[in-house]
């Protein structure tokens, strides 16, 4: 038996779930799918691709506009100390803006103006990381959800993830907008432009990236010093993560983004890589799409050693499901389910890597579990 399921109800009900800007780009890809099937059994553990269409844009981060680089060199100087203009800094996201006119323009500002700019942000992961280069004052609008830090609940909202209040942006006339290249609504950023209303991307589709973001939003906004340290605080840490599990042994893991219906990450997927970079095996790494629905019985026949279970807020979740009934497999009769929070583990931003260096010890403490085949003690 197959079950179909309205994509479109499906989007908004996933939205409205987690309350996470991360999930809600998800479900705005997978809208361009008319169905989405679950098989009540499976052969084995290849999951089917939820989209066909999708897969190419959340990977590549949509056009060749969106994508970006490494950022691994995050030490040389971003400002003329003698003009206060923005100098290039050496990571692909900022070459990437570098060659939009729009940010050659503002960038070529002296740090003064660039440091009044009113600015609206079209995603909360833009207005963290706008907070974080000490930049969140010159915000003057975002989208929902945009809730850290505190004062981040006072901006005014002019959208969600869905729709963005085009005419509102216009009468605020901002002197730039900052878009979500794969997460705003790609007619709502066209009208935008239509009205000529400048606007820069941000898109960080690798954990690397965002200290990429961190820079490029310190070039924008005049705040280069700031944004350097963030950025390598943010590099110092991720690589202190990769040092520290790179060498450990693999460990079963599911991840479940969405339960009703069923699914998970793989290939490019934000929580795969942080699930590679915790050393944990994820059967479906290889899936057709970043994030495919599975069936009940393809995950049970995997026997995962752990689960994870991201929640609200670190709240329960009632829909998810309850694995506890399947005391076959070693997560449920072992007790590995873990529940990171979803907003910390969705969002791109520095805060992101303090919820996953948490999530790598629980998924470490499992595998010494395992490794020694005896309950590790409190």
């Amino acid at each position: 038996m197959v079950i179909s399921w309205p994509t479109r109800l499906t989007t908004l009900c996933l939205c409205a779930f987690t309350f996470s800007a991360f999930t809600c780009n998800i479900a705005h890809a997978l809208d361009q799918v008319a169905t989405s099937e679950i098989a009540d059994i499976a052969e084995s553990a290849t999951p089917r691709a939820a989209s066909t269409e999708s897969q190419g844009h959340q990977a590549n981060g949509g056009d060749d506009e969106g994508r970006q680089g490494n950022g691994e060199r995050l030490s040389e100087k971003s400002e003329d100390q003698h003009t206060g203009q923005a100098k290039p800094a050496k990571s692909a996201t900022i070459r990437l803006a570098e060659s939009d006119a729009i940010f050659q323009e503002i960038t070529a500002l002296n740090k003064e103006k660039r440091q009044k700019l009113r600015i609206i942000a079209l995603a909360p992961h833009i207005v963290e990381s706008m907070f974080e280069v000490g930049a969140g004052q010159q915000i003057i609008a975002t989208t929902a959800h945009a809730d850290y830090p505190e004062a981040a609940k006072d901006i005014l909202q002019i959208g969600n993830y869905a729709r963005l209040q085009i005419e509102k942006i216009v009468q605020l006339q901002p002197d730039v907008v900052i878009a979500w290249k794969t997460g705003n609504p790609g007619d709502d950023l066209s009208r935008l432009k239509k009205y000529k209303v400048k606007v820069i991307y941000s898109n960080p589709t690798t954990l690397s990236q965002v200290a990429d973001e961190l820079l490029m939003l310190g070039q924008l906004t005049g705040r280069e010093t700031a944004a350097e340290q963030a950025a390598t605080a943010y590099t110092t840490q991720l690589n202190s993560l990769k040092t520290r599990y790179a060498q450990q042994a693999p460990i079963r893991t599911f991840y479940e983004l969405w339960s009703r219906p069923l699914r998970t990450v793989a290939n490019n997927a934000w929580p795969q890589q942080q699930l590679a970079l915790c050393g944990a095996q994820n059967p479906f790494a290889h899936a057709n799409d970043d994030y495919p629905s599975v069936g009940l019985e393809q995950v049970l026949v995997t026997l995962p050693q752990v689960i994870i279970q991201p929640t609200q807020h670190a709240a329960d979740t009632p829909d998810a499901l309850n694995w506890a009934k399947w005391q076959h497999i070693p997560a449920a009769q072992n007790g590995f389910i873990f529940h990171p929070n979803a907003d910390k583990v969705h969002r791109m931003t520095s805060r992101m890597l303090d919820e996953v260096a948490l999530m790598c010890e629980q998924i470490d403490k499992a595998r010494q579990f395992y490794q020694a085949d005896t309950p590790v003690s409190e």
